[in-house]
């Protein structure tokens, strides 16, 4: 299987694309450095990137900017770069990967926990995940020839809180993290929301 994983640098993209490449083709596309690079901001750039690599049988897409801010600070700007990047960036990606997808193929997009259990600084970052999974629940009605697109929402990852310096010990691993991009690719949902979370 060829997958195509945008966002392969980050934590929880490293991961993901360790995982997959066991046991199959992974194409890793990175933000600015790579092999291949993406600005998923850009609808020229998620096109070209899809010209590069051709057909493929999974798309995986970890990448999205989100300011995290308390009410009272964010400006307009903070949600306009939610909504722009993190939420109609992974849009063009589905829109534009659909068509290099191959029959049966699937989609995974990247939401998060703020859309379900929001904290205090996530308000621009909750709508545009909550955005991200009523688009592929949406999406996934429509799609054709055996298709398929989901979304994973992660929680917190340990690593980024160990990297924060703060209390990690009810983050996630982005190891356990990256088996529910796994479970997108390799199994039969559609319109689904793999809750990414820490397990017992």
């Amino acid at each position: 299987m060829k997958i195509l994983a945008i966002g392969a640098n980050g934590v929880i993209g490293q991961a993901v694309t360790n995982l997959l490449a066991q046991e199959h083709e992974v194409v890793a596309v990175g933000h600015s450095k790579g092999g291949f690079t993406v600005d998923i901001g850009d609808k020229e750039s998620i096109r070209s990137l899809f010209e590069q690599i051709g057909e493929v049988d999974a798309i995986i897409c970890m990448a999205g900017n989100g300011e995290m801010g308390e009410l009272d600070n964010l400006t307009d700007q903070h949600f306009s770069e939610v909504l722009n990047n993190k939420l109609m960036g992974q849009i063009n990606v589905a829109r534009i990967g659909i068509e290099y997808l191959t029959k049966a193929g699937s989609i995974t997009l990247t939401s998060g926990q703020a859309a379900n259990n929001p904290f205090p600084g996530t308000t621009a970052i909750a709508v545009g995940v909550s955005g991200v999974n009523a688009f592929i629940q949406a999406a996934a009605t429509e799609l054709k020839e055996g298709k398929r697109i989901n979304a994973v929402s992660p929680g917190i990852v340990k690593e980024t809180l160990d990297a924060w310096g703060r209390d990690s010990s009810y983050g996630v691993p982005a190891k356990q993290v990256a088996t529910y991009y796994r479970n997108s690719v390799l199994g039969q949902e559609n319109g689904h929301v793999f809750d990414a979370i820490l397990s017992a």
